[in-house]
């Protein structure tokens, strides 16, 4: 059987990555790059192949491709998507999604009417530790979840990057880095039924900090933190009345965890991964094309939806709005 073929959209850094882990993964191939420049191409296939393109267009219009990642600056990705969907190609879309939830259903909208797989490249609910989370909570070992701790802080605010300092790119902490907390949230108790966030801003106007309590309609919380400001511990821990998980660092990685009950019972889950992690998202998207079916029963549509209303009313409530929104 012949390799499922990816045409890379923007050959950043967290394409580098797509396709490095992708080397460690049988039946996939890059077969063709596109960037605005001809010479990034260029430079990205001469490390691991495919065709170059100077151009997007170009690019989706590739008969050899199964399938289109999307990874440009967050505000592009809407533009993006819609173009290869147009095109007749699935599309795996880096998180965030979009920029805001109307965004996201006008990518949906193209899928549907395209009649194209689509899907958020939020890796890390396609990882092993998280299939293996979603069996613990499922399997009512820990009891009725009634709250969830989880954050995500790097240092990144005095470095100057552009697409997380610019308002021009969507930048902050909550869309980068607090969609992990987020989506690992959402994952495990659904849409807030209440939602309070307090953010810090910087001087250009994004987010540098934002704390966040979701409340939900069984009595749960969530208590969520994110931040570009510094290093946090990068942890979980899914609590219920009978015991607790816990994730080691980083969470949202491949990483070990242990459930501890009540009663003194402690199980290591230990991790053994070799990889970044953006290897089974790959995986999961290619079975998803073969099959026939639009949208992936591990994060599908509506759940990607609900995700970016949530981010967006975080964003409202701490004053966090971008200059190319109407």
């Amino acid at each position: 059987m012949s390799d499922f073929k990816w045409g890379i959209l923007g050959p950043g850094g967290i394409a580098k990555a797509f396709a490095a882990d992708l080397q460690l993964l049988e039946g996939h191939s890059i077969a063709a790059v596109g960037s605005r420049t001809l010479a990034n191409a260029q430079s990205f296939s001469s490390s691991f192949g495919g065709t170059a393109y100077g151009s997007y267009e170009e690019l989706v219009a590739d008969s050899a491709i199964d399938a289109i990642y999307v990874a440009t600056p967050h505000p592009a990705h809407k533009e993006n998507v819609i173009l290869a969907l147009n095109a007749g190609k699935a599309v795996l879309c880096e998180k965030p999604f979009s920029v805001n939830a109307r965004e996201a259903q006008q990518m949906i909208d193209a899928a549907q009417a395209n009649n194209v797989a689509l899907m958020e490249a939020m890796w890390a609910r396609f990882l092993p530790h998280y299939a293996k989370v979603r069996e613990i909570i499922a399997s009512g070992v820990l009891g009725k979840i009634h709250t969830i701790h989880a954050d995500h802080g790097q240092r990144l605010a005095d470095q100057n990057i552009p697409r997380l300092v610019e308002p021009t790119l969507a930048g902050g902490a909550l869309l980068d880095l607090g969609i992990y907390p987020v989506s690992f949230a959402h994952m495990i108790l659904g849409n807030p039924s209440k939602i309070t966030s307090s953010g810090v801003l910087t001087d250009t106007g994004v987010d540098a900090q934002t704390s966040m309590i979701f409340d939900y309609a069984d009595g749960a919380q969530a208590v969520l933190n994110t931040t570009m400001i510094e290093q946090t511990p990068c942890r979980a821990v899914v609590a219920g009345l009978n015991g607790w998980l816990e994730i080691d660092r980083t969470f949202y990685n491949p990483a070990s965890m242990r459930v501890i009950l009540n009663d003194g019972t402690v199980t290591e889950y230990p991790s053994s991964y070799k990889g970044h992690g953006l290897r089974e998202q790959a995986e999961s998207f290619k079975q998803l094309v073969l099959s026939g079916e639009k949208q992936s029963e591990i994060l599908n549509w509506q759940d990607t939806i609900d995700i970016m209303k949530t981010l967006d009313q975080v964003r409202s409530q701490i004053g966090l709005k971008y200059p190319f929104e109407n």
